[in-house]
């Protein structure tokens, strides 16, 4: 998830695309608290680790 945020950004980025550029921002802040998560020993959806 946080590489497919930063591919995003990249490419909203490169071609002015804003929703684009809106979604990869998401997409990391939600990628990063996931793996936060599961850094921290929670289980995230069922699975103890996340990646």
């Amino acid at each position: 998830m946080l590489i497919l945020g930063v591919i995003l950004l990249v490419i909203g980025f490169l071609t002015g695309i804003s929703i684009l550029w809106t979604i990869g921002i998401i997409l990391l802040i939600i990628g990063a608290i996931l793996w936060i998560m599961g850094a921290a020993g929670h289980a995230v959806g069922g699975r103890r680790h996340y990646w």
